[in-house]
């Protein structure tokens, strides 16, 4: 068997309905659209999710979910990753530097997953690095 050998099963697709062509093919001036109407004209139609002036389920359906525009720019780190950080001082800059973080991020939470190698000290202003409790339990202890 090859690719030009294939074909639909007979019967199973039936022609296209040839539209406006006379009055003997069935489907002459209107082309099956009726006399007058909506419908009738060209672009006619109502729009998608109209319901006939009746509130569209969309608009009446509650809204859901929340997505913060913080986590856009906020990256999560596990402790063992911080042993690709060279020098002792963890800070946005350095986490770059390790390839960690991309340019775009402003914010880093590091959690307590895995072990931390040696000792780090947190050097950064405001919110820039947070440390879940267990992760600044592994850093101080």
């Amino acid at each position: 068997m090859q690719l030009n050998d294939l074909a639909p099963a007979a019967g199973s697709r039936g022609s296209k309905k040839r539209l406006g062509r006379g009055a003997g093919s069935g489907t002459g001036k209107t082309a099956g659209r009726g006399m007058k109407g909506q419908n009738a004209r060209s672009g006619g139609g109502v729009r998608r999710g109209f319901e006939g002036g009746q509130l569209p389920i969309q608009q009446r359906l509650p809204k859901f979910g929340f997505r913060s525009r913080k986590a856009l720019t906020t990256a999560e780190l596990r402790l063992d990753e911080l042993s690709k950080i060279e020098g002792d001082e963890i800070s946005l800059e350095s986490l770059r530097k390790a390839g960690l973080i991309t340019s775009t991020v402003t914010r880093v939470r590091i959690i307590k997953s895995g072990e931390l190698k040696r000792a780090l000290t947190v050097k950064a202003e405001g919110d820039q690095v947070h440390l879940t409790k267990g992760a600044r339990a592994a850093l101080e202890g």
